[in-house]
């Protein structure tokens, strides 16, 4: 059998197994990630110091496995006592940092591919550098499960995320310990080259791009989950809360005219239906491969003071305002004027409400808009407006478009940017727990609803779940046909989810008026 170098070899001793695989790795950053030939002694040094070796190994370097060797060494780590189990992501980041070409080599590189090819020749090699230094794990991304949910309404993509484990309660401990306020968030600029701890990722494989945006100094960055193809973050240089305004909109123009290949969106400003991070100023983008790129128009309107704007309603699940242009002008004008209509609208007969006034005379924001911008297949600039609302009361306490409370067991986390385009981010948790009820539905695991119905028990959250499943089917299911009736709830679940956020319900009622609202804008 080939032994692939990174592995365990019994001819070898652990010491000159990790000699072995830094000369691996210093290999791999030459062919992968630019390292130049004068760079490799001082590379290798440098790892070698890292791991408390005196020198490397004299063999020639032979076939290896990359992520094998990466591993192998933090493993090394571990034994030798250099870094804490808990801390060999930490550490295999750290070494890849020493290997990954500096800020200022990576921009200069980017310039100069952007120049000669396009812009989007260089996103694509900020992208392929990304992975290639384990910025991004492919392998760990890999894992992900992902299928389609095919219906006449809209395709659904539904993905259970395996690649952001969660947290054990000895980790969320050492996290709250760790925090030290620097960098201030996730998205700071100072995270390049950061070291991490218990509360913060590492960040040393981090390579970031400036540009302008609307005048102001912003920096485009890979998302190390990549969720869908290509997918980028836009970060606003200072660390200021999300809002979304008249700016909003010229920024994003102005990031498509730069990267005409990809779309770009901003979270809602708002808690609830915003993303996970609102302390900083950032969009989301990438390939135009989410399903409401594929949406049809429902009807068409055309704006008194913009006549060159084409105004739809798009074909999807949410309320969603669609402005398409040539003119640029014109377009931003009309985003604006919807923007600023819908965060001032009420109609409490759909339960929108545009804000409400606190005891202290002050006032609390309810709408808000998720816009995403790109060039739709006629190259006409395209803005698309979310509607949503945040207003809670006491049947609906994390929010009346908020997943209801049944649906938690399969979503509960804010819908975000991602999952009203289509693409539904559901926590790994689910894998185990899908695998444990389908042993419940074949018979494998005692059905023992009494059981399930203590607060203690690891499927209690799917307790309404399992007797939907079993008073369909039984207990006796065979394998196959367990987890079809299994992936049939999640995608029914994440189709309610999504029908939940459209202020405007998708019924005779509801676009009536949502149709009601278009007009107060257009005429």
């Amino acid at each position: 059998m080939r032994v692939l170098r990174g592995f365990m070899s019994p001819r070898k001793s652990f010491e000159e197994l990790a000699k072995i695989n830094v000369n691996n790795l210093v290999d791999y950053a030459v062919k992968n990630l630019h390292m130049d030939s004068a760079d490799v002694v001082y590379a290798t040094n440098t790892l070698l110091d890292m791991l408390h070796l005196t020198e490397p190994s004299d063999a020639p370097v032979g076939e290896y496995d990359f992520y094998a060797s990466l591993t192998a060494l933090s493993e090394y780590a571990v034994r030798k006592a250099i870094c804490a189990e808990s801390d060999r992501l930490l550490f295999e980041t750290r070494i890849m940092g020493a290997l990954t070409p500096p800020p200022s080599k990576v921009i200069e590189t980017f310039d100069n591919i952007a120049a000669h090819d396009g812009s989007m020749k260089a996103a694509e090699w900020l992208g392929d550098l990304s992975e290639k230094s384990a910025y991004i794990r492919r392998p760990d991304i890999d894992r992900n499960i992902q299928w389609e949910y095919d219906n006449p309404r809209g395709k659904i993509v539904i993905t259970i995320n395996l690649a952001k484990p969660e947290k054990t309660p000895e980790e969320v401990r050492r996290a709250k310990e760790a925090k030290t306020g620097y960098p201030k968030c996730l998205l700071c600029a100072e995270n390049v080259g950061f070291a991490g701890n218990a509360a913060h990722p590492a960040r040393q494989t981090l390579r970031t791009i400036p540009f302008e945006l609307d005048g102001e100094e912003w920096f485009m960055q890979f998302s190390p989950f990549v969720y869908f193809e290509q997918h980028v973050i836009a970060i606003a240089r200072e660390h200021r809360p999300m809002n979304v305004t008249a700016a909003t909109f010229r920024r994003m123009l102005d990031f498509v005219d730069l990267f005409p290949g990809y779309f770009i969106g901003s979270n809602a400003a708002l808690p609830i239906v915003g993303g996970s991070i609102l302390a900083h100023d950032h969009y989301q983008g990438g390939k135009k491969v989410l399903p409401i790129f594929r949406a049809g128009t429902r009807r068409h309107y055309l704006m008194k003071e913009f006549p060159d704007v084409n105004v739809s309603i798009a074909e999807w699940y949410n309320s969603v305002v669609r402005l398409e242009s040539k003119n640029r002008t014109q377009l931003l004008g009309a985003a604006e004027m919807f923007r600023s209509a819908w965060e001032n609208y009420t109609d409490e007969g759909a339960n929108v409400i545009c804000r409400t006034e606190n005891e202290d005379g002050t006032f609390t924001p309810h709408n808000a808009v998720t816009p995403i911008a790109c060039f739709n297949d006629d190259g006409e600039y395209q803005i698309s407006l979310i509607l949503r609302n945040n207003r809670t009361d006491e049947k609906h306490p994390f929010g009346i478009f908020h997943p209801a409370a049944e649906l938690h067991n399969i979503k509960q986390e804010a819908i975000g940017i991602i999952e009203v385009q289509g693409l539904f981010i559901l926590p790994g948790r689910l894998q185990r727990e899908c695998e444990q009820i389908k042993d419940i539905l074949t018979g494998r695991t005692p059905l023992d609803f009494k059981s399930l119905a203590e607060e203690s028990h690891p499927l209690n959250k799917h307790l309404g779940m399992i007797a939907q499943l079993v008073a369909d089917g039984g207990t006796n299911m065979k394998e196959e046909k367990a987890a079809e009736a299994i992936t049939d709830y999640i995608n029914v679940a994440c189709e309610k989810i999504l029908d939940t956020t459209a202020v405007f319900k998708n019924d005779a009622d509801g676009q009536d008026r949502f149709d009601r609202f278009i007009r107060t804008v257009t005429e």
